[in-house]
């Protein structure tokens, strides 16, 4: 069967047992340096696709991707605005909503909260807030009931549970004979939402039905501003750009990123740095592939020698030493990568069972956003990785490989 001379001689190469088992524990090492770093690296940045995939599910959950306000603080055609948005074929739903900053208080406890006024039905094509109620329902916030649903935390910090009442406190002012009062009204704790710790959602954030809060804030029929939803919520800056060219200078049209952008772009920092970072380990293993080779390069002096006068080109000795060096960063990748998805795959159950085994809890919700540890494989990672790799092998057989071209004959059999 015939086989290009180099490829021959370097898979020759490759299987032949070393007199000096010193350059084959390098080389052992070399391979077993690039698997190990390719392992570490799929691993490290599924678990931080896992950390980014889970963080933006409860962010995107509560926040809605654009909100279209006036510069006026209110919105008074705001029925004719929705219209105008269901033009837009990216718009899935649209929500008006009434919000404010009020202080609510119940016995001798006193608490900040967001307190924003909502249609319960078309909440539920905006938010996941309905899913995220444990107890109660969205749905009991009727008009004229002045029902409350708060958060979990902020509940557990004015003591109160469903049935209780809050008095809501508005930073608005009602004339009367006693002279200048806060505006303030008594609600009823119909719900109670668990959105999760991280972004204090559960602790600072109040819904109550649309129609109380006009009421509460003396809006009439105006709203602060519309929810809108579109598909990708990634799409939202630009989109949102092409909304506020198209409703006019009046409307103040903002979307997601203006409040959370700056973490998701500490992320991808975050990620593209460990990339690199966890990479030394990979180039780390490419040295000792360069010394590897230089050492069998200087072992292979006569070998070289004779295949010279054999009629060898430099060419033909310099493809030999790299594609032995390609076959170690071959295997090394294919390794790793292997070695890389599977413990991606199963980060979460290996580190669940190291938890259980030893009886302690490496992630805290209150810390971390979360009590576990998420994972999320993108192929794509894997690519990047894989190909990085393979092409520092390739790189670090250069060196070595146009050493052992540059062998003179002469020289290198003298003393044989």
């Amino acid at each position: 069967m015939f086989r290009p001379v180099a490829l021959f001689i370097g898979l020759r190469y490759t299987r032949a047992k070393r007199r000096n088992h010193f350059i084959s524990f390098i080389s052992l090492m070399s391979m077993l340096g690039i698997a190990l770093g390719i392992l570490v690296l799929i691993t490290v940045l599924s678990v931080m696709n896992g950390f980014d995939r889970e963080i933006q599910k409860r962010v995107f959950s509560m926040v809605p991707p654009i909100t279209v306000g006036s510069f006026v603080n209110a919105i008074t055609n705001w029925q004719q605005v929705v219209n105008t948005l269901h033009q837009f074929p990216k718009v899935r739903a649209v929500a008006p909503f009434v919000s404010g900053e009020v202080m609510l208080t119940s016995t001798n406890l006193v608490q900040p909260a967001l307190l924003t006024g909502i249609e319960p039905l078309a909440e539920k094509n905006i938010s996941q807030l309905a899913d995220k109620v444990v107890q109660g329902t969205l749905t009991d916030l009727i008009p004229g009931r002045f029902g409350i649903v708060i958060g979990e935390e902020l509940a557990n910090r004015l003591d109160v549970a469903l049935g209780d009442k809050i008095t809501v406190i508005t930073p608005h002012v009602s004339l009367s004979l006693a002279g200048v009062m806060p505006r303030l009204k008594r609600f009823t704790v119909l719900g109670i939402f668990r959105a999760g710790s991280g972004f204090g959602f559960d602790a600072g954030l109040a819904f109550v039905n649309l129609v109380d809060a006009q009421k509460l804030f003396e809006m009439g029929t105006a709203v602060t501003a519309l929810h809108v939803k579109i598909d990708d919520a990634y799409a939202a800056p630009k989109f949102a750009e092409q909304l506020a060219r198209a409703l006019g200078q009046n409307a103040r049209v903002t979307d997601w990123t203006q409040q959370f952008g700056e973490y998701f772009r500490m992320v991808a920092q975050e990620k593209a740095m460990m990339f690199f970072i966890l990479m030394l380990i990979i180039l780390v293993a490419a040295f000792n592939l360069v010394s590897t080779l230089v050492m069998v390069v200087n072992e292979k002096e006569a070998d070289i020698a004779i295949l010279r006068t054999l009629g060898a080109t430099p060419q033909m000795v310099m493809a030999i030493f790299i594609i032995q060096g390609s076959i170690i960063g071959i295997i090394g990748t294919l390794l790793g990568v292997v070695g890389g998805i599977a413990l991606a795959l199963h980060v979460t159950a290996v580190v669940n069972w190291i938890e259980h085994l030893f009886h302690v809890q490496f992630l805290s919700s209150s810390v971390y956003f979360l009590d576990y540890l998420p994972s999320s494989l993108e192929w794509g990672d894997v690519w990047r990785i894989s190909v990085s790799a393979l092409m520092l092998s390739l790189f670090a057989t250069l060196y070595p490989a146009w050493r052992a071209a540059r062998t003179e004959p002469v020289e290198a059999l003298r003393y044989e």
